[in-house]
């Protein structure tokens, strides 16, 4: 089922409506996931909004052609109306993001009108919770341009570890190549940029409520940031995962070898991610 839409929804009546309905969902891997493929064609990029978003994270304004992660905040709005709704089985609160897989096919320029969809993929069960993976897609002449699947864990308590979910490879970390003093608000800034003021990650006294110090850097600003400080060309799969939350203000140390990338703060790792050229 299809559904087209004539503009951006408003994020804050659907995350108002999501917090409502999240004491009502009781989350389970086997649960129904809504069919709906939400659509909305025509949609121009705000360079006002696209500069403050390169701003935040560290990319070079001006350019014609989109960050690699700009799509998803385009997207973010569509996403949200799906699992704010009463037919997604996670409740929108406590909803953590755990990962992100970008495939940009070519580079995306921030003049052309493209086409976005989003819809959920499907549920798999976690060692914590429940997952439910996010597919957005942006279009562009009929073309499929960018794709990304990003992973939303409903936490609650399980009967053990999934069979298909082995532990980790222990690896050696990546050379340091540079360290980040992130200010207090960068969750806001970021949030002005991108749409998703998410309590978490604006104020003290707000992430508190969540059972947060203090307020959180948001995944995706981590992901770009790192992104940002690295070539990164214009056919491109990126993988990445978060791991702890960076605490704001903070200091992290930013290393990358090749294609990895990752983000720590002392021995403690809170994303870890890789990129690789696509062939053809």
């Amino acid at each position: 089922m299809s559904d087209t839409l004539t503009g951006f929804p408003a994020l804050g009546p659907l995350l108002a409506r999501g917090a409502l309905l999240s004491p009502l969902k009781r989350p389970r891997p086997d649960a129904a996931v809504p069919a709906t493929r939400v659509v909305l064609p025509g949609v121009r990029v705000d360079l006002a909004r696209l500069a403050a978003y390169e701003r935040v994270c560290g990319f070079a304004t001006g350019a014609d052609a989109l960050p690699v992660t700009y799509p998803h905040v385009l997207g973010f709005p569509l996403a949200m109306r799906i699992m704010a709704g009463r037919s997604f089985p996670l409740p929108l609160l406590g909803l953590v993001h755990t990962s992100i897989e970008i495939t940009q096919r070519r580079e995306l320029a921030a003049t052309v009108a493209y086409e976005l969809a989003v819809h959920v993929a499907g549920l798999a069960p976690h060692r914590r919770g429940t997952e439910a993976t996010v597919v957005t897609e942006a279009w562009a002449e009929g073309s499929l341009v960018w794709e990304s699947r990003s992973t939303y864990l409903a936490r609650h308590r399980t009967e053990g570890r999934p069979a298909s979910e082995a532990p980790e490879a222990e690896r050696k970390p990546l050379p340091a190549l540079a360290e980040w003093r992130l200010a207090e608000d960068v969750g806001r800034r970021y949030g002005a940029a991108s749409g998703d003021r998410n309590p978490i990650h604006l104020y003290p006294i707000t992430a508190r409520l969540f059972g947060f110090p203090r307020a959180i850097a948001h995944g995706m600003w981590t992901v770009a940031r790192c992104l940002a400080a690295q070539q990164v060309g214009e056919s491109v799969c990126v993988r990445a995962e978060f791991k702890a939350p960076v605490l704001l203000p903070g200091t992290v140390t930013y290393a990358a070898d090749g294609g990895r990338f990752e983000l720590r703060g002392g021995e403690r790792v809170h994303l870890s991610g890789e990129t690789r050229a696509l062939s053809g």
